[in-house]
C-alpha cells in the first residue's frame, strides 16, 4: 500500500533491526506516551511482537501495524498501528509513532489518509478510532487535521510511563 511519499508495509521480521534502532535511538522521546517503550525492550521482544502482529494482520483481528517506509529514501521511519476492537461492526482504533527527526513533515497525516482508505472501503470498517493522553498536543494536532471528530475525555483515565496521571482524550471518524 502506497501514498504520495510513503509505503505502508504489513507487519514483518524485515523490519525488526531498523525498528528497534529508531526506538532505541528515540527511547527518551517514545517513551513519553508510549509505555511499551522501555528501557528493557529488546529486539527480542519486538520479534515476537511483530510476529504475533503479522498473525493478526491476516485474521484482521488483534493488534497489528503498518511500517512506514520514506519513499525517497527507502528508509524505516515509523509505525501506524491497528487495534481491532469490535468485528462486529466492524470498528478500530488507530495508533501512530513516528521518528522524532520526521515529524514536522506531514507524515502521520498522510499515512493515516492513505490508511481510512483501506480501513473503511477494503475491510468495510464503520469507525476508526484515535485515542491519546490529554497532554499529547502533538497527537491531538493530527487528529485534527485528518478530521476526526473530538468526542470526549475521560478525566483520570490513564497513567503515563513517567507515573503521572492524565486523561484521555477521544476522536473519531465514521462512515
Amino acid at each position: 500500500m502506497e501514498s504520495q511519499r510513503l509505503k505502508l508495509v504489513p507487519p514483518s521480521l524485515a523490519f525488526v533491526d531498523v525498528m528497534y534502532d529508531v526506538i532505541k535511538r528515540n527511547c527518551d522521546s517514545l517513551s513519553q506516551f508510549l509505555p511499551w517503550v522501555a528501557s528493557d525492550f529488546s529486539t527480542s521482544d519486538l520479534a515476537a511482537n511483530i510476529e504475533q502482529a503479522a498473525k493478526n494482520y491476516e485474521q484482521f483481528s488483534g493488534e497489528f501495524l503498518f511500517n512506514l517506509v520514506e519513499k525517497e529514501t527507502n528508509c524505516f521511519i515509523g509505525a501506524l498501528g491497528f487495534i481491532v476492537r469490535d468485528v462486529s461492526v466492524p470498528y478500530i482504533e488507530l495508533g501512530y509513532w513516528l521518528d522524532p527527526e520526521k515529524t514536522v513533515c506531514g507524515y502521520i497525516s498522510e499515512a493515516i489518509k492513505r490508511i481510512e482508505r483501506y480501513a473503511f472501503i477494503e475491510k468495510k470498517v464503520k469507525r476508526i478510532e484515535i485515542k491519546m493522553a490529554g497532554s499529547n498536543t502533538k497527537s491531538q494536532a493530527v487528529a485534527e487535521r485528518c478530521g476526526y471528530l473530538f468526542e470526549g475525555q475521560l478525566e483520570n483515565a490513564r497513567r503515563l510511563p513517567c507515573g503521572q496521571i492524565d486523561s484521555t482524550r477521544i476522536y473519531a471518524k465514521t462512515v
